[in-house]
């Protein structure tokens, strides 16, 4: 039940990535990998296929090593230079590995980054935003806990460091 659990969570960003450097080669844009501290993981990587107004996002991460975190944003970019404005929309998911006598815990957040871009340096880029995240759906680790997801925006502050692979 684990690994289905697990197959079904990681299949849908797997795609995207797959459809994302298709697209790459398609489009003759460009890629950014990069980590990312903060707002839907303490640590995790990313993948940046940037085009001339902006970027699909899909990050992997985790808080705890026991929980794994995907989420993929559309942002856009705002002005012409080093440092520019960005705001997105997208999805976010979070799966909990359960303890004993526990559930998977599962949430699909919205998430809306805003902030902004620094290129610091050629291929170098430094991401700081706050991610507004509304919970649409939420099942708890604990069977007995059916509580609905709040209904209250959460802000998350995250940063990046991206560099151009290609």
């Amino acid at each position: 039940m684990r690994l289905r659990t697990l197959a079904l969570v990681l299949l849908p960003p797997l795609l995207a990535l797959g459809t994302m450097a298709h697209a790459v080669r398609a489009q003759d844009d460009g890629l950014r990998i990069g980590i990312y501290f903060g707002g839907t993981s303490a640590v995790g990587i990313l993948f940046d296929l940037f085009d001339d107004s902006g970027s699909t996002e899909l990050t992997i991460g985790t808080f705890t090593f026991r929980d794994l975190s995907l989420s993929v944003v559309r942002r856009h970019r705002f002005g012409d230079g080093d440092l520019q404005p960005t705001i997105g929309a997208g999805l976010w998911v979070v799966t909990a590995i359960p303890g004993e006598d526990e559930q998977t815990g599962l949430a699909l957040v919205l998430r809306a980054p805003v902030g902004l871009e620094w290129n610091v340096s050629g291929d170098h880029f430094v991401n700081g935003d706050l991610n507004l995240n509304r919970a649409i759906f939420v099942r708890r680790t604990d069977p007995e806990d059916d509580l609905p997801p709040a209904s209250r925006i959460i802000p998350l502050p995250g940063l990046s460091y991206r560099w151009l692979s290609n």
